[in-house]
């Protein structure tokens, strides 16, 4: 199994090191030419969701990354790549992929400085490790999404098909069961975990 981290800003290290402490093969995807290696999953990490999505058009790689999730390429989103992910941004015109049926308002929980960290249940597993930075909110979901994570009333990890997206930080801890989901779920198909 290979897990592809887009690698062109955020905290895609971090994201690698979880997913190499599960068994897969890395790739950094940092240019086109990148894209056109073989790998299995692609993960979207935190950072800031604006450059991201500029450096994705300005590096040839936004349509070929588009077109592969809307063909199926599992895809893991956390904070910012939700962002990217996202059909409506509820504070900014900009669409970036737009591939969930979601709505997601940015910086929803305040600036940097309200930053926190929670346990919470993430599907059926309990006292998962939740950090959020500058996260943002999802505000509506499509029919047909699963809600996969809540916290106070509002949506922080949702799943439809093969796009997984969370307005948290899993992989800035030690637990590992939310790309361990993903792997399970979204790119080998188990019907549970």
């Amino acid at each position: 199994m290979k897990a592809a981290v887009l690698a062109v800003q955020g905290d895609f290290a971090e994201h690698e090191n979880v997913f190499r402490k599960l068994g897969c093969d890395t790739l950094q995807i940092r240019q086109k030419r990148d894209l056109e290696q073989s790998f299995d999953a692609l993960i979207l990490p935190g950072g800031e969701s604006t450059v991201q999505g500029k450096l994705l058009r300005e590096l040839d790689m936004f349509d070929t990354i588009r077109t592969r999730i809307l063909d199926g390429l599992p895809v893991m989103a956390t904070c910012a790549g939700t962002i990217l992910l996202a059909k409506q941004l509820l504070d900014d015109p900009t669409i970036h992929l737009g591939t969930l049926d979601i709505a997601v308002r940015r910086n929803a929980y305040g600036r940097q400085l309200a930053s926190f960290h929670i346990s919470g249940s993430f599907g059926t597993s309990k006292d998962v490790s939740m950090s959020f930075i500058r996260a943002p909110q999802i505000e509506f979901c499509a029919p047909g999404i699963e809600v996969l994570s809540e916290h106070q009333g509002r949506i922080t990890a949702v799943r439809q098909n093969n796009q997984l997206a969370m307005t948290f930080h899993p992989e800035l801890g030690t637990d590992l069961r939310v790309a361990q989901y993903f792997l399970d779920v979204c790119v080998s198909g188990k019907t549970t975990c």
